[in-house]
């Protein structure tokens, strides 16, 4: 099916043609007419099926009547829970209005408030923002939503995750209530719904999370190995498979500086890329990453949805994230739209944990590939996917004894008062509590192993 059958406008088909779009995604031809028929929408795909022209086209569509705005008023907002993500957004919309007499703003912290504050003065048809730049805009003046028609929430999860239900509800509170509502994301947890509960009205539910057409083709493996080796490991595999180029992720950004380091001991070019860099650093290093200029970025989890690298093949866990929705939108650097791609993590003895609760979600366990030279002093673990930490298990279990205890206790009391002149001839000895396992609700079954 063609972009022009879902009811876009030929400017905006012709500019989605010219970026070497022929036709739409799952995601993109379930979500598009619902939302230019006006819909509330809560979606849900995975990272790289295409969710952002998903909400961008119909937008420009609608907006796409020419409409006078007043100044520092907009006229959909979409909120990003991070700069970088922000940043790619507006591209995007710029490359699909490039026919279109729409205008759009990027705005997000980490740079000169005053700057932003001078685009809005205008208004804008678009705006994509963080939510604590705007809440800061708002709070002086520079920005209005009396003219808004479209809220869209992109990266729910993600915002959720990074402590921003609180800045989501305040801009909420001082949004007109006529206004159609688009809430995205990669996955649709109890928090999500929630909100999505409380701030959107008989939406329209999308899900293409299971859908073949829009599996990731990751091939997923790991290899075990100490952490004061994971440098020389690395080094080794980059120079004995003669990789091009690779995105590594690590949890700290002083842990990135370290490894940046090392690699260059080593005779690796590689730069990290952090919140502690400036944003115009940041933007700098993107742009030369995806022209293949700098062929290593060591990235701490910040990165993981801001970085929209085409045809990336590779992406390297060097620390397991402690998260399992964060290891699962770090390899989908990789392996967007239909590509192929590979995801490799380092795994030491102090991660089992992680990597439990990683394939357990997953609902599969991943692939493990000895590297010759590098077996760790200390073994890791078999996985196991009803894997239970001791703490977890011996807390539900006291709960459980304590509740038959007490049964046990009213039980007795009970009988007693039944039966005064009786003594109570109760077996004292516990139960054993039975055994738990974890709920085996798997959103992500769909990122299977290569074969």
């Amino acid at each position: 099916m063609p972009f022009s059958k879902l009811g876009l406008r030929k400017p905006i088909t012709q500019a989605v043609s010219e970026l070497g779009y022929n036709s739409p995604t799952p995601i993109q031809e379930k979500a598009i007419p619902a939302v230019l028929a006006g819909k509330n929408i809560l979606a849900a795909a995975q990272t790289g099926t295409g969710k952002t022209a998903s909400f961008v086209l119909p937008i420009l569509e609608q907006l796409s009547d020419g409409k006078t705005i007043r100044k520092k008023r907009v006229r959909a907002l979409i909120l990003t829970p991070t700069r970088e993500l922000a940043l790619q957004v507006q591209e995007n919309i710029d490359l699909y209005a490039k026919h279109l007499p729409l205008t759009s703003l990027a705005m997000y912290g980490g740079t000169r408030i005053d700057a932003q504050k001078q685009k809005l003065i205008d208004g804008v048809d678009i705006l994509v923002a963080t939510p604590g730049r705007l809440l800061d805009m708002m709070f002086q003046r520079a920005v209005h939503f009396d003219e808004l028609e479209t809220l869209v929430l992109d990266e729910a999860d993600r915002m959720l995750d990074m402590g921003f239900i609180d800045d989501i509800n305040k801009i909420i509170e001082r949004l007109p209530s006529e206004r159609q509502n688009l809430l995205f994301s990669a996955t649709l947890s109890k928090q999500v719904r929630f909100l999505a509960k409380t701030a959107i009205d008989n939406p329209i539910e999308i899900s293409v999370t299971e859908e073949k057409s829009a599996e990731p083709k990751i091939e997923q493996w790991l290899t075990t190995v100490d952490k004061d080796k994971k440098s020389a490991l690395l080094s080794q595999m980059i120079n004995d498979n003669y990789w091009k180029q690779a995105l590594i992720f690590i949890e700290t950004k002083h842990g990135a500086a370290k490894l940046v380091t090392q690699l260059e001991k080593r005779g690796i070019h590689a730069e990290s890329f952090h919140s502690g860099r400036s944003q115009a650093v940041r933007e700098q290093l993107l742009e030369d990453f995806k022209q293949e200029k700098v062929k290593f970025i060591v990235a701490t989890g910040i990165a993981a949805r801001g970085i929209d690298i085409e045809n990336l093949v590779r992406v390297v866990n060097y620390d397991l994230p402690f998260q399992p929705d964060d290891y699962v939108h770090r390899i989908g650097r990789t392996g967007r739209a239909g590509a192929e791609g590979e995801a490799i993590s380092f795994v030491s003895k102090d991660d089992f944990k992680n990597l439990c609760k990683i394939e357990s979600r997953l609902g599969y366990i991943i692939e493990r590939r000895d590297i010759e030279g590098f077996a760790p002093r200390k073994a890791v673990p078999i996985s196991i996917l009803n894997y239970v930490p001791k703490n977890k298990k011996t807390a539900n279990t006291k709960r459980k004894d304590s509740k038959k205890d007490t049964k046990r206790h009213a039980d007795k009391e009970n009988l007693d008062n039944r039966k005064p002149k009786l003594a109570s001839k109760g077996n004292n000895r516990n139960t054993p509590a039975e055994n738990t396992t974890p709920n085996d609700n798997n959103p992500w079954h769909s990122l299977k192993p290569k074969n």
